[in-house]
């Protein structure tokens, strides 16, 4: 991988995992095909699976569109955060759990979450500092 692409690679990979990792946590028993979720539930989940699809795209679309950009940058790196901030902030709900019982974790998607936040603040610090050397940086 060229060492210029490095910033924009990494928000990709928190893009990717934005756009896939709903369907690979939450189609299955326990969400999707979970007899005892009614159908609004489902309807809010299916919603929240199509939102990090459309974010991870529209991240990887705003970062590898031509020319590089800042705003390309800006709006690809807030893309590839939204769904990870907005999944942590779901916890200030009243109500609201990140687990149905049986479960008693506290908050397991935070091993997804946080390093996401992380990885795409790195990979936005790196394809600054990259813009700004190539003049593409405003």
């Amino acid at each position: 991988m060229s060492r210029k692409s490095l910033g924009r690679a990494l928000i990709s990979l928190t893009s990717l995992v934005t756009a896939v990792g709903p369907y690979r946590a939450d189609w299955n028993e326990t969400h999707v095909h979970n007899p005892a979720w009614p159908p609004h539930a489902k309807f809010h989940n299916g919603q929240t699976m199509s939102l990090g699809l459309a974010l991870g795209a529209t991240s990887l679309w705003q970062l590898w569109r031509r020319p590089s950009t800042r705003e390309g940058l800006d709006a690809g790196a807030v893309l590839a955060s939204l769904y990870w901030l907005t999944q942590i902030s779901a916890l200030a709900y009243p109500g609201s759990k990140a687990v149905d019982p049986p479960g008693t974790k506290k908050f397991p998607q935070a091993k997804v979450a946080f390093p996401a936040l992380a990885v795409t603040t790195l990979g936005y610090a790196l394809e600054r500092r990259r813009l700004a050397r190539t003049g593409n940086g405003n």
